[in-house]
Formats: C-alpha cells, sequence, structure tokens
C-alpha cells in the first residue's frame, strides 16, 4: 500500500470504481481506491442493474446518456464484458397529465440530440406483447434504455482504471480522516496510513459514516427497494427478442426481462427508511427481511399491467437498501468547509449516472471546473438547513413520489415548513401560498378569499393565473410589496476587501453610496453568479444573489480568500427586509423615511443609509419588476417594525403584497434573466447579455477575464433573445426546441405569461444572425408545435423612463 498518493477514493461501488477509472482517463495517475470489503459490496451487488436516460435536468438526462454510451468503451478498454442488454425502454403515460409531461420530455430530447419517439397503444403491444394497454394513452420509447451486469461493470471499471495506473486496496477499512495542515488528508486504516492530497468520499451505504469523520452531515439517507425475479415464463422465452424495460408509473413499477424471466420493482407508497441512526460497518453481502405486504397493492396492480406475472413462480425476492438525496438526484463537487474533500454519493441511480459522477468529478478535480451545469447534483445545493429529519422526510417524499410527474409549478409538502422569517405567519393570516427554496418559505401568491391555498400541479395555467394577474395589475398601477429574503446576502469588509472583490467579480465595483451589477465567472469565463454589488462604505460591501446558490457561492468564496485583510460574512437570514415597487412607490416611502429620495440624491442603483419608520435600515433604488422601486434591508429583528411602518404607510396608496409568482411574470415583461435559467455555469456573458456589465479594460485580472476577452474576439453562436408565444392555455417553462424552417436552431431558458403585457413571452436561445425584430420561429410546446416571434424591445418601459424617474 503506497504512503502518498494524489486522491484516495473512499468505496468501491460503481460509483467509486467510475471516479478512479474517470481520474486516469484524465491524466491522474497516483490515485487509489479504498474498500473495507469486496467491489460492490453495498448496493451495487444487489441493483436490478437498469439504465435510462429520463431525467427532468437536462444536464443530468445528458450525462446519464454519456455513461450508456461509455459501457461500450469500458469493455473495450478492460477486456471485461458488462453484460450489456440495449433492448429499449417504454414509460407509459395512462392520463393526460403523464402525456404531457413524456411529450415535454421528448421535446427535450430533440435538442440535446437523444432519439426518443412518443409511441401509441399498437406500437407498445407490438414492442411488448406481455404488456396489457387497457388504459393507456400512449408512451416515451428511448432506444438507448437497458440493463447490464452490476458485477461485470463495476469491475470493468476498476481494471480501466488499474490498466492507467490506479491502484485497488480490497479489505481496507477506513476508521479515521485527519485533515493535515497543507490541505492533504491522513487517511486512518487497518492496514496502516496513507497521505492523500485529495479524498473521494463515495462509500454509499457508508457515506454519512465517511462524512462524520470530517465533521459533516450529509443529506442522503437509506431506503428500503424491493424487486422480484419470476421463473420461467413461456410468453418472455419464446419472443423473437429481449424484450424492452417498461415502466408503468400508474403502478409505481419497472420491469424487464432476466433471462427466461423477468424482474419486476416498486416504489411503494408503504416504504420504509433504513438505518435510520447509522449504517453498520458490518452491512455488506447480505439482503433485508423481505417486505412483501409493502408492495402487495402494487404487485396485484402489476398483474393486470402484465397479466403473465399472475401465472409465473417467484424464483427470489431482493430486498436491499440504496441512497437517495431529498431530491433524488447524487451529491457530488467539493464539500464546502473543508479543503480538498469530495463528494460522490447519493446516487441512487448508479448504472445510469455513476458515468457521469465520475466524469464530472474528475473534471472538477483536474480542470477546476465541469463542462457543464451541474448545480442539479452539486453538494452545494443543500445546506445546514437539512437536518437529519428534514432529509428522510424528503427522501421517504422522493421515493415515494420516483415515478409521480414532475410538474413546474408543484411544491412538495414533506419537510415543511422548517426556516421561516418573522413575516410566515402574517403572510398566513393574508392567504398566503407558499413555495420553498434551499429549506426557506417563500410566497408564491396570495389567495383571495374563497379560493384554495394550494396551486394545482400543471403544465397548464394553473388556478392561480388569475389571481397573479392581480398582483402584477397591481404593481403596475399603484405599488406592491415584496419580502426580499430570497436573496443571499454576504458582507465583505476589510483593508483588502476591494481589491479582492475586483480580482473575483468581473464587472466593475462600485463607489461608496451606488450599486454596480457584476456577473462572477469561472476561469473558463462561464457565469457561476449574477450579483449586486452595494458599496456601503470604505471596504464595506453587501453582495447580494440567489438565496439557493449560498452555500455554491460561500465555499467558491472562501477557496480564494487571502490569508488576511478580508472579511467574508454570510448574513441572508440576519439582514431582511422588503422591497416595494410601481408607480407610487416614492410619495409612500418618503412618508417614512429621513432619506432624501429625489432622483438627484438618490438615483437608479444608488444605496443610502438611514431611518425608515423606527428602522435602521439600507435603502436601495433598485427593482427586479423593472418598475421605480426600492429595496430596503433591516436587522431581522426589526422586519416585522419596517412592515407595519410601510403597511400603514401603504393604506393610502394601495398597497398590496405580492409574491414570486408575480414576480417572476413581472421580470419578463423586462427580459430580465433569472439564476439557473438565463445565467448558470452553461453559459457565458456575451451569449446572455451579461456582456454590459463585464468591465472588460480593468487594470485587474478578474477570474475568467483571459476567456472572455476571447469570447469577445471571436464572438458566439447563440444570444438570448425573448419572444411572444402565440398560445392560449399553456405558456413554456424553459428547455423546450425552437424551430426555424423545420430546424431546431435554439432552446427555451425560461417563460411564463407577462400579466400586464398579456402576452405569453419565452426567453431563449438563438442564432445571433435570427435575433431581429419579427423573425418568425415555432416553439414544441406540449408537442405542438407554437407559433412565436422575436423582441428586441422590453414589453415594459423599453426606454427606461419609469425606472430611471
Amino acid at each position: 500500500m503506497k504512503s502518498h498518493v494524489r486522491v484516495a477514493v473512499i468505496g468501491g461501488g460503481v460509483v467509486g470504481a467510475s471516479v478512479l477509472y474517470h481520474l486516469t482517463k484524465l491524466g491522474w495517475t497516483e490515485v487509489v481506491l479504498i474498500e473495507r470489503s469486496e467491489l460492490t459490496s453495498g448496493s451495487t451487488w444487489h441493483a436490478a442493474g437498469g439504465f435510462h436516460t429520463l431525467n427532468a435536468d437536462t444536464n443530468m438526462a445528458a450525462l446519464q446518456g454519456y455513461t450508456i454510451k461509455l459501457y461500450r468503451e469500458l469493455e473495450q478498454i478492460s477486456g471485461q464484458a458488462c453484460g450489456l442488454h440495449h433492448v429499449g425502454g417504454i414509460t407509459l403515460a395512462t392520463t393526460p397529465e403523464r402525456m404531457d409531461y413524456l411529450k415535454a420530455e421528448r421535446a427535450k430530447h430533440q435538442y440535446m440530440g437523444l432519439q426518443t419517439e412518443i409511441i401509441g397503444p399498437d406500437e407498445i403491444r407490438k414492442l411488448s406483447p406481455i404488456t396489457h394497454t387497457d388504459g393507456v394513452i400512449g408512451g416515451l420509447y428511448d432506444p438507448l434504455d437497458g440493463h447490464l451486469d452490476p458485477y461485470g461493470t463495476t469491475h470493468a471499471y476498476a481494471i480501466a482504471a488499474k490498466k492507467q495506473g490506479a491502484e485497488v486496496y480490497l479489505h481496507t477499512h477506513v476508521s479515521a480522516l485527519n485533515p493535515r495542515s497543507d490541505g492533504s488528508w491522513e487517511i486512518i486504516t487497518n492496514k496502516g496510513s496513507i497521505i492523500a492530497e485529495h479524498v473521494v468520499n463515495a462509500a454509499g451505504l457508508w457515506a454519512r459514516e465517511v462524512g462524520r469523520m470530517v465533521g459533516i452531515e450529509l443529506p442522503l439517507h437509506p431506503m428500503e427497494h424491493q424487486y422480484l425475479v419470476t421463473d420461467d415464463i413461456p410468453e418472455v422465452y419464446n419472443h423473437a427478442s429481449e424484450l424492452p424495460h417498461v415502466m408503468d408509473p400508474a403502478g409505481e413499477s419497472y420491469l424487464r426481462q432476466e433471462g427466461r424471466g423477468l424482474v419486476i420493482g416498486f416504489y411503494e407508497q408503504r416504504c420504509d427508511p433504513w438505518a435510520v441512526g447509522e449504517t453498520s460497518w458490518d452491512f455488506g453481502h447480505e439482503l433485508l427481511p423481505n417486505q412483501l405486504d409493502r408492495i402487495s397493492e402494487s404487485l396485484e396492480f402489476a398483474c393486470q399491467r402484465y397479466p403473465v406475472l399472475a401465472r409465473a413462480g417467484i424464483k427470489t425476492i431482493i430486498n436491499g437498501p440504496f441512497t437517495f438525496a431529498p431530491d433524488g438526484n447524487p451529491l457530488v463537487g467539493p464539500v464546502g468547509g473543508l479543503r480538498n474533500f469530495w463528494s460522490a454519493c447519493a446516487v441512487m441511480a448508479g448504472f445510469s449516472q455513476g458515468g457521469g459522477v465520475g466524469l464530472t468529478l474528475a473534471e472538477w478535480m483536474i480542470e477546476g471546473e465541469p463542462t457543464r451545469d451541474v448545480f442539479a447534483m452539486d453538494v452545494a445545493r443543500f445546506g445546514r438547513f437539512a437536518t437529519r429529519a428534514y432529509t428522510r422526510r424528503k427522501v421517504t417524499e422522493n421515493y415515494q413520489k420516483r415515478f409521480s410527474i414532475s410538474f413546474p409549478n408543484e411544491e412538495r409538502p414533506a419537510g415543511r415548513p422548517l426556516h421561516t422569517t418573522p413575516m410566515y405567519p402574517i403572510w398566513q393570516e393574508q392567504g398566503a401560498v407558499f413555495g420553498q427554496g434551499y429549506g426557506l418559505e417563500h410566497v408564491n401568491y396570495f389567495a383571495r378569499e374563497g379560493e384554495p391555498r394550494y396551486e394545482t400541479p400543471t403544465f397548464m395555467r394553473s388556478n392561480a393565473f388569475d389571481t397573479v394577474g392581480e398582483e402584477c395589475r397591481n404593481v403596475r398601477h399603484n405599488v406592491g410589496i415584496n419580502e426580499i429574503h430570497n436573496f443571499s446576502k454576504f458582507l465583505v469588509t476589510g483593508a483588502k476587501a476591494r481589491d479582492w472583490l475586483d480580482g473575483m467579480m468581473a464587472g466593475k465595483l462600485p463607489e461608496i453610496g451606488r450599486l454596480s451589477l457584476s456577473p462572477l465567472l469561472s476561469p473558463k469565463g462561464r457565469i457561476i453568479g449574477d450579483f449586486t454589488i452595494s458599496c456601503l462604505g470604505d471596504n464595506h460591501f453587501q453582495l447580494t444573489a440567489s438565496y439557493g446558490a449560498q452555500a455554491y457561492h460561500q465555499r467558491w468564496f472562501e477557496q480564494h480568500l487571502p490569508e488576511s485583510g478580508v472579511e467574508l460574512s454570510n448574513i441572508s437570514l440576519q439582514r431582511l427586509g422588503f422591497q416595494i415597487a410601481g408607480p407610487n412607490a416614492r410619495t409612500l416611502l418618503s412618508k417614512i423615511t429621513n432619506i432624501d429620495l429625489s432622483t438627484a440624491a438618490l438615483p437608479f442603483m444608488g444605496v443610502r443609509q438611514g431611518e425608515v419608520g423606527l428602522c435602521d435600515a439600507i435603502v436601495q433604488r433598485v427593482s427586479y419588476t423593472g418598475d421605480q422601486g426600492y429595496e430596503i434591508y433591516v436587522d431581522n429583528s426589526q422586519q416585522l417594525a419596517l412592515y407595519a411602518a410601510l403597511s400603514e404607510a401603504g393604506q393610502a396608496f394601495n398597497l398590496k403584497p405580492f409574491g414570486m409568482r408575480a414576480m417572476m411574470s413581472l421580470r419578463l415583461e423586462k427580459s430580465f434573466g433569472s439564476w439557473l435559467r438565463e445565467f448558470k455555469p452553461d453559459y457565458t456573458p456575451l451569449e446572455t447579455g451579461l456582456s454590459r456589465f463585464v468591465a472588460y479594460n480593468k487594470p485587474v485580472d478578474f477570474i475568467g477575464k483571459a476567456a472572455v476577452l476571447a469570447e469577445k474576439a471571436h464572438g458566439v453562436k447563440r444570444k438570448l433573445t425573448t419572444l411572444i408565444v402565440d398560445t392560449n392555455d399553456a405558456d413554456v417553462h424553459g428547455d423546450e426546441p425552437i424551430w426555424h424552417q423545420g430546424k431546431i436552431v435554439g432552446s427555451v431558458t425560461s417563460g411564463g405569461y407577462a400579466h400586464w403585457a398579456q402576452q405569453s413571452v419565452a426567453i431563449g436561445f438563438l442564432p445571433p444572425e435570427l435575433i431581429q425584430a419579427g423573425t418568425e420561429v415555432e416553439i414544441e410546446l406540449l408537442g405542438n408545435q407554437r407559433p412565436a416571434k422575436v423582441i428586441t424591445e422590453a414589453l415594459f418601459d423599453p426606454q427606461l423612463i419609469y425606472l430611471r424617474a
């Protein structure tokens, strides 16, 4: 066993083996895998071995496609068969809503280059004669779906990695991980100690325990999962070719051929979290007691969908644990607050996602960043809010919803409310319908008297449509109030604060009393943040961005902090407040503040500190709605006092609250982008229009400067634009393909209905030559081609008259 290595991967399942292989593939050789028993000794060995590309996140789907296509390469390099069966897969739809979902997914696949297709009941029966199609409307067919041999595939990764310089240590138990002053780790095992520059936690069922060795509690939990293997079935082994997989969401089941019989597994409602406290180190190549009573209803339903099951005997019952994160996606990437410690765990679908996880982590470690936006599986999407109880409840909910439709407006209830602001009970009294982000409750909209406090999940316009419209119109005609806790807030101070920020941010830093907007860029010039920077004093800055990205951004900032001279504080929940927006906003605020609000004293993009009501406040003249407006920040202990002052003064001006649904509608009328929609690591400043906030000529070599200068010199092949869509019952949400003259030329990033303008709006990418006012295209919306037209001016206040007045 080596005494010093570059990377030590802990865990010998398919994910750990994939990470090991991809590290060697990208050029690192001093890498080892440490496994407490044999390869595949956790969840891998008893997995059903299926793989598929279907995922609600397009980049996750692309990585799953990469994983599936990788297996042939692995076989060639390793000489080890993976037992591949590319039989294709069908996902059934028994409701119009499920069919809409499949059509939306198929539309995404088209511009991703995945060859899926919508098929009808006759085609389903032809592909899978054992499937009873009564009640089936249609399905989605994916020729890439299939299954493999978990043991052979894991060993193929390991053999390929060893051929490329890696080593594998079996029967080596890690008992402690000790950080060293140089950022490396001392790994204590039963066979001695190893010093590793980097440690990867790919420990699967034991990932929680490995995390606890370094003082973190990872948000994941194992769940029991059962599937059955049948005896031989004549209708199966007499079929001319191997049967395709069939996923039946209505029956919470998946089915595939296994030799001369079938495998059928269930994501049942009566499910059980496993190992609630911890996973025993002694657990390994054993199964859990059968719990057939849990799946009795699902099995009965399956026998109706596949009548051959009712006549088949059961050969084997598999009940084993798999780990899940609260949202079902993996936990991957550098762990914030620790140096050179990486996560590659909670990969529930290891044979669909393992290759993509390995590639992503290897790119991150070796090249400094992944090649695509992987926030959907970044460990930083969860923070300390994800308690053990929250994680367990969300994991249970996710397991139960494994085959449920992912509606764009759906808010799932488990683990809520967890974090709230002081305004929560007041908003409740006013009829609030809440959503949540990063564990924090926020108002989506305010239900009118007599309306249910629930937004029906749908791909169409929801029951909140008219109510949200009223909120939007009141902002445009009078004045609205909205809580601004959905922003993260960082305080940056110290003698070197300005110099440090100047090197971090691509934009120009503001002077005292001013704001600026700036992208935060990766070294390759990709957008990793969209910040408002407020200069409150000499070397005293407040940074605001997306609340849900705060752990992501804090990790980045901490990785680049100097040894001295800069103090960084996350004050996201310590500094709260409201925005007020609309033509009466200035008049209202002037009644209760000692700050001069005239345009000369507080112009657009200005910031002042003073009194608002009884509170000491920071007032910024800026509004995401595009109206004349203000953001008002106070200490969280003063938020209720601030609301009382604004509410009382606002009675004379028809002040009404509005929620996030209205906010996202209003910003469309200004073509304002949104984090993880228009602005994310897949895109660059010149592509998105954020180039106008990049200070290309500032003398500081800010992160990403060389990349964006090169981009500016060479130009780009796509740019964001806004389109008006001809539709009357449904609006785009994101990822819909854009067609022009029979070809896919772009895709939608986000959209919705702009209530004040009374237009359905989409924002998306098109080739620059098509971005001219009036260019006609089509957007594929729920399987239908809808006419759309490019606009080049904002629908509201295109000359910025109201915004700057």
